[in-house]
């Protein structure tokens, strides 16, 4: 019986050694990994974000919206949404970039007024002020040539009427009292009745809107185009939001593959970070 049980346990202590002895099979774990088309170092739109292989940027003057668009300063990159009151935005995740431009403290500058802040500060740059100008929810036009002349809107209801009430006044910081005016009585629902509605995706430019008009809507810019040989586009967007916060250059939440860049399409659903767009619509500010 000890003779069996000696054996049985050499054979054993044989089995482990040899067990031990035994080539290991080494297993290959494929790694999928995402592109980036991320520059953290770049300081401008462009320059923060790379084109994927065989896309290029639609060209534009550099003397045009869509130019000023595209090389708009932003702050290093890891810097927060801060709301107008100088706090973090709860959400930090959705962007890439923040805009290098100021979030006044009054609150008034949200989603649509920050985009009219774009193209205001646009037009004064290139001394094209007399085309500065953007109704309100009620229709009626209101002019920074008219606001800087003096002239004040009476409101009653829906009727406005328009009164010499100032001195004369053509300054930056006049200009800005203009520009609360404008964020006051306008919005997405003024943008979305007065501007002009782009049919179709091989219109769009740098510059254009989505658009949802309402109380509240929401509205997004195109911050930058690229297209390839087959004349497929990808596109950058740019938001600022309710409440007033940092203009910010969005993340592309629904497909990382190709984020920050988007695919549009006319009348889909398009979700951008905190907003969902139903039935997409298109307009573009006017250049007159």
């Amino acid at each position: 019986m000890k003779k069996l049980l000696f054996l049985l346990f050499v054979i054993a202590v044989i089995a482990v050694f040899a067990f031990q002895f035994q080539p290991v099979k080494q297993t290959v774990v494929a790694v999928v990994t995402t592109p980036t088309y991320l520059n953290k170092t770049g300081t401008t739109i462009k320059e923060r974000v790379k084109t994927p292989k065989n896309f290029k940027r639609v060209v534009y003057d550099s003397s045009s919206f869509q130019y000023f668009i595209r090389y708009q300063k932003l702050k290093n990159f890891g810097a927060k949404v801060i709301n107008y009151n100088g706090e973090p935005y709860f959400y930090q995740l959705g962007h890439i970039g923040v805009l290098d431009v100021d979030v006044p403290s009054n609150g008034l500058q949200q989603c649509a007024d920050a985009l009219i802040r774009l193209r205001s500060e646009y037009l004064w740059d290139t001394n094209q002020k007399n085309k500065i100008g953007f109704e309100f929810t009620s229709g009626h036009y209101c002019s920074w040539r008219k606001y800087a002349e003096g002239y004040r809107p009476k409101i009653n209801g829906n009727k406005v009427t328009f009164h010499k009430t100032k001195q004369s006044d053509n300054s930056k910081a006049n200009f800005y009292r203009y520009l609360n005016l404008i964020y006051t009585y306008s919005g997405t629902m003024s943008l979305n009745n007065e501007l002009k509605e782009i049919k179709s995706i091989e219109d769009l430019q740098l510059g254009d809107m989505l658009i949802v008009g309402g109380f509240p809507g929401h509205v997004i810019m195109i911050a930058d185009i690229i297209e390839n040989e087959n004349g497929e586009r990808l596109f950058l967007l740019i938001q600022g939001n309710t409440p007033a916060q940092s203009i910010h250059l969005l993340k592309n939440l629904e497909d990382s593959t190709i984020s920050p860049w988007y695919k549009l399409q006319l009348n889909s659903e398009i979700s951008v970070p905190g907003f969902t767009f139903t039935n997409s619509k298109f307009v573009r500010f006017k250049d007159e």
